[in-house]
């Protein structure tokens, strides 16, 4: 059996488009141009490339996130996995059911109340009557409507739309779930809830399929991302590394939109540098791996947090230097929680580092360690990254400190 969740061969995604040409028109031309049987011109049909030979695998029990500029395809690619939409050439392969929260209310029947719609979603993704019944309580318990749940869905607000419409996706048990932009909807509450849903189905071993423009959320909680650029797969790898990389080009982008005066990003026929040339010599010093640890020495990603941590770095450096090693702790949101360094003093070659946590300290969540080993004072410009996640906990905010209640 295929250890790839979805496979796209080669697709090619376009629509037809025609235009007619640019005439005032009036009733009584319009009647006139009938009477006379003439037909309006009307221009030759043309077709857009959404999709430019894309060629995609993503592991099963990964989380993915698609970035790339404003019509760039990445909304298309999405739709084509789902089925919404059928490629033009090329195939695509995906295994298990699959769940998708696409566009506010996407698949709701605007006059079926919330309780009809959840029917009609679960038949539609293939569920047996025996287990929507067993499955529609825990649906209506988490979208949090009330008595809301028997009324029309055309009386819903946007954040009782995007409620319903998350408990339904995330409870009928898919083996991939496809996500666009919709998680910005909602209040902190729920998106607190919906985020720990969804760092439950990444620990159960889900595939997720990502698309957002917060390059935060796919820089600190999936494990590789895809750019989309022009109908292509720009650059497919670990997320900081293709984050890094378009934020290098948007950068350059942008700096060369400032020199002509217009905007790089706002010009669909003008592509973006295929890459940034970093003129900088190479560092003296680098992290090559790290390694999380529980207080029994065991490695992991997940933990409590009243558990112990500890932190494992490969270092090296090119030439006999004075060595810091440095640890930033970054929220999901970026925000910087914790910022700390520590001289090795005067090393050479390559070693293993290690910082130890008595106890972690942090609310429930997926946290982005920064780790980096600079020679004779120089600055850090790759840190290596890794994923820091914490179970959920009770209570609001990133700290967990050991608390004394008293009276």
């Amino acid at each position: 059996m295929s250890t790839d969740a979805i496979v796209l061969n080669n697709v090619f995604k376009s629509f037809k488009k025609t235009s007619k040409r640019n005439e005032s028109t009036t009733m009584k031309t319009e009647l006139v141009r009938l009477l006379k049987f003439q037909r309006r011109l009307v221009e030759p049909a043309t077709h857009i490339e959404a999709l430019k030979g894309i060629d995609l695998r993503i592991p099963q029990g990964s989380t993915v996130g698609i970035i790339g500029r404003n019509g760039s395809g990445k909304s298309t690619l999405l739709k084509l996995m789902t089925g919404i939409y059928s490629p033009t050439t090329g195939t695509i392969d995906v295994q298990g059911r699959i769940s998708a929260l696409l566009e506010l209310g996407a698949g709701f029947h605007p006059d079926f109340t919330g309780r009809e719609n959840i029917l009609i979603n679960g038949i539609i993704l293939g569920m047996s009557r025996a287990e929507l019944k067993e499955r529609t309580p825990g649906i209506i318990e988490f979208a949090e409507l009330g008595d809301f749940i028997d009324e029309p869905v055309r009386t819903y607000s946007s954040g009782m739309f995007m409620r319903l419409a998350f408990a339904v996706a995330t409870h009928v048990d898919p083996d991939v779930l496809i996500v666009d932009e919709i998680l910005a909807v909602g209040d902190e509450h729920f998106s607190r809830k919906s985020q720990t849903k969804m760092n439950e189905f990444r620990t159960s071993g889900k595939t997720i399929v990502l698309v957002t423009h917060d390059l935060a959320t796919v820089q600190n909680w999936c494990s590789a991302a895809v750019w989309i650029d022009g109908g292509r797969v720009r650059m497919y790898g670990h997320s900081a590394d293709v984050v890094n990389e378009y934020r290098r080009a948007v950068n350059a982008a942008e700096n060369e939109g400032q020199k002509t005066g217009h905007s790089a990003l706002d010009q669909p026929g003008l592509a973006l540098p295929s890459r940034v040339q970093v003129e900088d010599k190479a560092p003296l010093g680098s992290v090559s791996a790290v390694r999380l640890k529980d207080g029994r020495g065991a490695a992991q990603q997940a933990f409590r947090a009243d558990a112990p941590l500890t932190i494992e770095v490969d270092w090296s450096v090119r030439e006999k230097a004075k060595v810091k090693f440095g640890l930033d702790l970054i929220a999901s949101d970026g925000r910087l929680l914790l910022s700390t360094g520590w001289s090795g003093g005067e090393l050479s070659g390559a070693g293993t580092a290690r910082v130890e946590l008595a106890r972690l300290g942090l609310g429930g969540g997926v946290y982005e360690l920064l780790l980096s080993a600079a020679g004779n004072d120089e600055t850090v410009k790759n840190p290596f990254r890794v994923a820091l996640h914490v179970a959920p906990t009770d209570g609001v905010g990133p700290l967990r400190p050991e608390l004394r209640w008293s009276l």
